[in-house]
């Protein structure tokens, strides 16, 4: 495999931090969330079809049944994970819905296993399992208040097993097809799902006022365009697993955001659930033998 231009890791940091903007830009858009998903998707679309059509249209003979069929797969997929997270945005909170939407590595552990037959390490099962415990105590919290914000939890734990599906299918591709090229076609394939979704909900496409377009490019060119393409660029170097340990540092930024923007606040359920998860995810990453190192050193002195 070719050597990454860059590291790996560097954007998907980039990555998380402009997808940490999705949630707060969803909330401020007055329209359905089947409108939202389809503007978001269009405009990504529109604007990287310059890009597309000048230098990498050639590319599309190049995709052969297999890769149609997972690519359509993962579109469908990601208009989906759209739809059902930004309608929990309606029912709980921006905290409790992007904590959970980013709960991936309960899905990812067993999609890498049977896909591509990635083990598991004894690591990589007790972070995976603490991070699940961290939301389960959000959401937990979230049934106590009311039924209505553990309906809105449910719906982000769909769309975070979809997310997950996406990236799974895109990973078999993205070893043999370009960045722009997939993306394009990933992208493209949502959109006119997410187009046919809204048609038949009976959903308004219009108009709008100015401020709701506004969000609405904005979600495609910062989460899309900077997030989610970037993760597409990473995944041919990285595992999904890695991907999706990332990503659970989005809710950080979106809680904090929330708090300013419309005045959420946290309760214990959720402050304890985010510790929780974050230690999660500080096991997957830290190397053990680094940390037996510093613990042995620790107790000699």
């Amino acid at each position: 495999m070719e050597k990454p231009p860059i590291h790996p890791y560097i954007p998907i940091i980039i990555g998380v931090i402009s997808i940490s903007l999705s949630a707060i830009l969803v909330k401020l858009a007055n329209a359905d969330a089947g409108v939202i998903a389809f503007y978001r998707m269009l405009f990504s679309v529109l604007i990287m079809s310059p890009i597309f059509f000048v230098k990498y249209v050639h590319e599309i003979k190049l995709l052969v049944k297999r890769d149609w069929i997972f690519s359509s797969i993962a579109g469908i997929f990601l208009a989906f994970h759209f739809i059902l997270w930004f309608e929990s945005l309606n029912y709980t909170s921006v905290a409790s819905s992007t904590v959970l939407v980013t709960l991936q590595p309960l899905f990812a552990f067993i999609g890498t296993y049977f896909f591509f037959k990635e083990k598991l390490t004894i690591k990589t099962i007790i972070s995976g399992v603490i991070a699940v415990f961290g939301s389960f105590l959000i959401s937990w919290g979230d049934f106590k208040i009311s039924g209505t914000a553990f309906y809105g939890d449910m719906l982000a734990l769909i769309a975070c097993a979809l997310i997950t599906g996406y990236l799974l299918f895109g990973q078999d591709v993205r070893q043999r097809i370009s960045l722009v090229t997939y993306t394009m076609v990933v992208y493209s394939i949502s959109t006119i799902c997410l187009f046919f979704y809204v048609l038949i909900k009976g959903e308004s496409f219009g108009p709008y006022p100015t401020m709701d377009w506004i969000w609405f490019l904005l979600l495609a060119i910062i989460p899309n365009l900077l997030g989610h393409t970037l993760f597409n660029w990473a995944i041919k170097w990285v595992s999904t697993n890695v991907i999706s340990i990332a990503v659970l540092f989005e809710p950080i930024g979106a809680a904090i955001l929330a708090y300013f923007v419309f005045a959420e606040k946290l309760i214990i359920s959720q402050i304890v659930g985010g510790i929780v998860v974050l230690l999660g995810i500080t096991l997957f990453v830290v190397d053990i033998k680094i940390f037996k190192k510093f613990l042995s050193r620790s107790n000699k002195s």
